[in-house]
């Protein structure tokens, strides 16, 4: 087999247990809730630990894989990723929980970031696209899976379990990254302590200032308190970035258009999208009575969605490119977003399922045209950067996802008087977090009408839309 399609498989292990671990989780929140006694949306905390530990550490990703090589950094990750699962399938309480996600999240942080720091160094550009294609179609075998066996899971049996299933997958991915990954070391500078601090205190305190607020067991003053502390130090990075000669992330990337808008844009659309695996089961199972295994049942048709539009994205971003396909597809996903508040009670499920499918379609298509142009132009001594920058600001928009979803709930019980989890409450967050995702589509349009021609194909195809260059609209 060819290294560009092996090496995508390989590290379709890791992508496979992450988004087998977060699906079967996100179907168990409802029964999580009840044993440990705690309102179903304080269990956002246990999404936004693990997604908060992914934008801290994800940042020195790029580093440690230059510095301790790229296949002994993955196995490493997978093994401390596999740790955390036990500790929660083992945790006592909330609390405990939320500590043994954050540990999942530092191996998490390292899994696909470095496996996608392999590609893109082994990698022609011109391949590119087909080889991020390879790496999520097995991966999306455990969205598929995920809702409907995690859902069987804390039906009939304990949901502690749920987080014990990826453990011979993540085994499988250990032994194939010791036997065909590379090391591909690197010279590395020394590492930006100072920028990691300062990076890694501010996202944690501002996201979970952001989370937390509206939570009963924290003081709105003491969120508020955290997230302006965390803010204050994001600012403080921004301005030592300007000053460090290697610093941790290099914002001057955004000076490229098209990592611009992919990483960006991508991140608004992100917000949107990352709101749907808490909002969704919430709604089926809080709001409408259906069992979680009746949840999984519906939910996991996104994903079979997704898993069809891998297989012809390659084409369709060569036909039209990705300026067209960025723009258009963005507003589609979006506008299907915004339909989940449609839903109610007596909806047939086929329509539901209907629904669904669609939409993983177009957010899969959307997906894989980001993180492909977001590197059409980077050059290879940027790769490293370029990638723990992106992979941070999309677990961080995905974060921002969750939080934003938990605080409409709960502005709209309060502002309604009713509890959060009221169902129309549901009705209201989706067209809101449908409306952020949407945003991005301007950010997208300022791309060049030639934007990734190399990557997506069109050039060898002499394809390029021949539009003039003073015509053409400016990066944002």
């Amino acid at each position: 087999m060819r290294a560009s399609r092996r090496l995508p498989l390989i590290v379709a292990c890791a992508l496979f247990i992450e988004n087998m671990d977060s699906t079967v989780l996100s179907t168990a929140l409802p029964a999580i809730a009840h044993d440990y006694g705690v309102d179903p949306i304080s269990l956002k905390l246990v999404l936004t630990s693990y997604l908060l530990s992914l934008a801290v550490f994800i940042p020195i990703s790029g580093w440690v894989a230059d510095r301790f090589g790229a296949r002994m950094t993955f196995m490493s990750a997978i093994a401390v990723f596999l740790l955390g699962s036990v500790g929660c399938a083992a945790s006592p309480s909330l609390e405990w929980m939320v500590f043994a996600r954050f540990v999942q999240g530092m191996g998490g942080a390292m899994m696909v970031p470095v496996g996608r720091l392999v590609l893109l160094r082994t990698v022609e550009k011109s391949e590119l696209v087909q080889a991020l294609s390879w790496l999520t179609i097995p991966a999306l075998v455990g969205p598929v899976a995920g809702p409907p066996l995690g859902g069987f899971i804390t039906t009939y049996f304990d949901w502690r379990w749920i987080f014990l299933i990826n453990l011979p997958m993540g085994a499988l991915g250990i032994a194939l990254a010791w036997r065909y990954i590379p090391a591909l070391k690197e010279p590395v500078q020394p590492l930006d302590w100072r920028g990691f601090l300062l990076s890694g205190f501010g996202l944690a305190f501002a996201m979970f200032g952001f989370s937390s607020i509206g939570h009963l067991q924290i003081p709105a003053w003491a969120s508020i308190a955290v997230l302006l502390t965390g803010t204050a130090a994001l600012i403080a990075y921004a301005i030592h970035a300007r000053r460090a000669e290697h610093p941790l992330l290099d914002l001057r990337l955004f000076r490229i258009p098209t990592y611009k808008a992919g990483v960006l844009g991508g991140s608004l659309f992100r917000i949107g999208i990352g709101a749907i695996p808490f909002l969704l089961p919430m709604m089926l199972q809080v709001g409408f009575g259906l069992s979680p295994l009746q949840s999984g049942g519906l939910t996991f048709v996104s994903a079979v969605g997704a898993m069809f539009m891998k297989t012809i994205a390659a084409w369709i971003i060569r036909q039209w490119g990705f300026r067209r396909v960025l723009v258009f597809n963005a507003l589609v996903a979006s506008a299907s977003l915004a339909i989940f508040g449609l839903f109610r009670p007596p909806t047939p499920h086929l329509v539901v399922m209907t629904v669904l499918l669609v939409s993983g379609c177009v957010r899969s298509l959307q997906f894989t045209s980001l993180n492909a142009v977001s590197y059409a132009d980077v050059e290879q001594p940027q790769i490293s950067q370029a990638s723990s920058l992106a992979a941070m600001m999309q677990q961080l928009s995905v974060s921002m996802g969750v939080a934003v979803a938990g605080l409409v709930l709960e502005l709209c019980g309060w502002l309604r008087h009713v509890p959060t989890t009221d169902v129309h409450n549901f009705y209201l967050a989706f067209p809101l977090v449908a409306l952020i995702s949407g945003l991005s589509a301007i950010m997208m349009w300022q791309l060049p009408a030639d934007a990734g021609a190399e990557m997506s194909g069109r050039a060898r195809a002499g394809q390029e839309v021949a539009e003039p260059k003073a015509a053409q609209r400016p990066a944002m």
